[in-house]
């Protein structure tokens, strides 16, 4: 660990992490999370904010819920793709990305069942769409940085036959 508490990159893990920032698929990704947020802002601000009005108390309490767990939610992609942005435009190093606070987080808010009331169309199609777009997110940063981090710790017992293999000159062992 370096003293900002990321692991050491492996030089194969900072190239996947620095080809995936200048992908396509980062950047529809990127393009896609970013006219979520917009959309959805412009939503909760304007008509989201007139259907509340015509809800039950029940309904409306379920509302502002449900609205917080989406903003939740979508600023969680957010943040994880501007760090991704900040890696390509080498804003950011890799190594510095796979810090455990540029993680996806949040999880247990984000992913939670939505509530069982009747909530107007428009929320119900952000809520399906951003977490469509999390669970994406989440797949791309558990393969990049959670698993990958869990290829590079090292193996106790490896190196312990590393060492004697070396010891003995590679005899047998």
């Amino acid at each position: 660990m370096n003293d900002l508490g990321a692991l050491e990159t492996a030089p194969w893990r900072a190239g996947v992490i620095s080809d995936f920032a200048r992908s396509e698929l980062f950047e529809r990704t990127f393009q896609e999370g970013m006219d979520l947020v917009e959309e959805t802002a412009a939503y909760l601000d304007g008509g989201g904010r007139q259907d509340s009005k015509l809800l039950s108390r029940n309904a409306a309490l379920a509302y502002a819920s449900e609205s917080m767990r989406l903003t939740t939610r979508l600023m969680q992609v957010a943040s994880w793709l501007l760090v991704q942005r900040a890696v390509r435009e080498g804003d950011m190093e890799p190594d510095a990305a796979c810090e455990d606070r540029y993680r996806l987080g949040a999880e247990a808010v984000c992913m939670a069942d939505p509530t069982e009331e009747q909530l107007p169309l428009g929320l119900l199609a952000l809520m399906d769409r951003s977490a469509r777009l999390y669970e994406r997110v989440r797949h791309l940063d558990r393969r990049m940085y959670v698993e990958a981090a869990e290829v590079e710790l090292p193996n106790a017992v490896l190196n312990q036959f590393d060492r004697l293999r070396d010891a003995f000159g590679g005899a047998g062992i």
